[in-house]
């Protein structure tokens, strides 16, 4: 019995189109969200087949990369235990805003498990790769580990069902504090792996290729995730999610994913933040 390659197994319009759109460098993510519009085709047999083709024409490129990613085909995601809604999407940078992925009873629970454990949030440091204390970075925050209770095991296997990618590629989730006046300066989550510091945290999962931004209350005012390189922000809203790529589709650092945490004029913010790896975290 022969098994035909996943290019092979599509009708020949949609092989024809793969290759029409390829030779017009078209992004193989656009083409794989054009695919999979409406159900059309998996995910996964969309990626394949367009890297086949993209082999075949150009085979002295880089290898793309299995990387996480939002199903953004429908307005609604439903996972085993919650249905996500779809606000917004931008192709590049790979930003998705959800709705609804948490409910007001878990923000606050997750608020009420966190609070007691709140230290000064930390950076790496670039020379040797320490936790370091810096003015650029002012909130507080509590490091969880992965799967320590109910509540963050459920969180957790959402978030992997959201992004296709398994709970162990992935840190522990992070809950921060920011107070009036607290805030984040333009940063990467990104390691960048020509410094000493970043390249050591590497080696305990790779590069961070991914990473949801959940709110887990209302602000009331101040305080979006801002994208400064292509004028995005995003408001709190508790409940909601935002979903961003690290990295292009070749597992290179993306300089369009520099985003900050902007100032809390009046209330408080409360967020958790996973970092997914590309690798096994450990």
């Amino acid at each position: 019995m022969t098994t035909l390659s996943a290019l092979a197994s599509l009708p020949q319009e949609w092989q024809l189109w793969i290759n029409q759109n390829l030779a017009r460098a078209c992004t193989p993510g656009s083409m794989a969200e054009v695919m999979t519009r409406d159900g059309r085709f998996d995910q996964h047999l969309a990626r394949a087949a367009i890297e086949e083709a993209r082999r075949a024409r150009f085979p002295n490129l880089p290898r793309l990369q299995s990387l996480p990613e939002v199903d953004t085909s429908a307005n609604t995601i439903v996972t085993p235990d919650r249905t996500v809604q779809v606000l917004l999407t931008l192709k590049s940078p790979r930003i998705v805003l959800l709705g609804n992925v948490l409910s007001d009873e878990e923000c606050d629970a997750l608020v009420a498990y966190s609070e007691q454990r709140m230290l000064r949030s930390p950076v790496v440091s670039d020379a040797e790769g320490k936790n370091e204390i810096n003015a650029y970075r002012t909130s507080r925050g509590a490091m969880l580990q992965r799967g320590e209770s109910e509540l963050v095991e459920r969180i957790e296997a959402r978030l992997a069902a959201l992004t296709r990618w398994p709970a162990e590629r992935g840190e522990g989730l992070q809950v921060l504090r920011y107070e009036s006046g607290n805030e984040y300066r333009p940063h990467f989550d990104w390691f960048n792996p020509d410094l000493p510091g970043p390249r050591k945290h590497m080696e305990r999962g790779g590069q961070r290729v991914a990473t949801i931004v959940m709110y887990l209350s209302e602000v009331e005012q101040g305080g979006a995730t801002s994208f400064p390189n292509i004028g995005l922000q995003v408001q709190p809203k508790k409940g909601s999610a935002v979903f961003f790529a690290n990295t292009d589709v070749y597992g290179n650092p993306d300089q369009q994913t520099l985003h900050a945490g902007e100032p809390v004029v009046a209330g408080r913010k409360m967020i958790a933040t996973k970092w997914l790896r590309a690798q096994t975290y450990i």
